[in-house]
């Protein structure tokens, strides 16, 4: 057994892993490759893997959160191992080495992720289960028909947008997001590495709603080969209740299926009644949840 940092190189075994574990997660062997070998700026990001016999068989990454007014909040992030090497040490080797990590960064709040059948394991560490996250799929063979647009709206893909009005759209509906940290203070550089350079991002598909010239809603979507993932669909604050998230998210899902791609995956915090009705009506179905789990770094074991 080794747990050392991870490599560029390691992406693609990373990938795979990642497809076995967690099949309905979306990210790419470039966009994987890329994030270990130039981390987020800000966030002291780091990543392990665990290997065994030559492959990887583990993995997890550590960093401070860098998007959020509340300080002093590391994450643990993703902590998952091949379902043919648990039980023998690898998870808590992998989570002592993310922990040892954040140490040196003024931490004081550790949230981490775990499956249902992983929270005793987060509990013998000192994680206490927080908040439940929905994932959901949706065959795109059976998205349903996009109606007109209402007067005053255009739906625009990214291409071609100036990602500063995107920021300042994000930033200003993401601030009351459901969790247990706000994601209040993302800032553009930030913005731009996660979002508008990923390499997955596909703009032709993600789309932005205008009304009467403001940009108001949107829903970004990221692509690998015929898998999508629903990375934030939102609508500003003053604009809610009129079906402009939905819109938008209907129209990038006809753009998708357009294109190529055949499922559309995406994730909700269950205490956001309003986006999983959307998800709903849409004909997204569940296939699986995590938990949000909070310790103290001084009493994490």
């Amino acid at each position: 057994m080794l747990i050392r940092t991870a490599r560029p190189t390691d992406a693609p075994a990373v990938v795979a892993l990642r497809a076995l574990v967690h099949p309905y997660l979306v990210r790419g062997v470039a966009s994987t490759r890329l994030m270990i070998a130039e981390p987020p700026p800000g966030e002291h990001w780091t990543a392990f893997v665990a290997e065994q016999d030559g492959q990887v068989v583990g993995w997890v990454s550590a960093y401070r959160n860098a998007t959020s007014s509340t300080t002093g909040v590391g994450e643990v992030a993703l902590l998952h191992v091949h379902p043919g090497h648990r039980r023998a040490g690898l998870g808590t080797a992998l989570l002592a080495g993310a922990l040892e990590h954040l140490r040196p960064l003024d931490v004081r709040l550790v949230r981490t992720w775990a499956q249902t059948d992983a929270l005793p394991f987060a509990a013998r560490h000192g994680f206490t289960p927080s908040r439940e996250v929905r994932y959901s799929a949706l065959p795109l063979r059976d998205v349903p028909p996009l109606p007109a647009p209402p007067d005053g709206v255009r739906l625009v893909p990214l291409t071609g947008l100036d990602p500063r009005r995107l920021h300042a759209a994000h930033a200003a509906a993401a601030a009351d997001e459901p969790g247990d940290v706000p994601a209040d203070a993302i800032s553009y550089r930030r913005w731009c590495y996660e979002v508008w350079d990923n390499l997955g991002l596909d703009r032709e598909a993600s789309t932005a709603v205008e009304l009467d010239g403001e940009l108001v809603a949107f829903s970004l979507m990221k692509r690998d080969g015929d898998r999508m993932w629903s990375d934030m669909t939102a609508t500003l604050p003053a604009y809610r209740g009129r079906g402009l998230a939905r819109l938008a998210k209907l129209s990038a899902l006809h753009r998708a299926a357009a294109h190529g791609v055949r499922t559309a995956y995406t994730s909700n915090d269950e205490a956001n009644l309003p986006m999983l009705a959307i998800n709903q009506r849409l004909g997204y179905r569940q296939v699986g949840s995590q938990w949000s789990c909070l310790a103290t770094l001084t009493e994490v074991r």
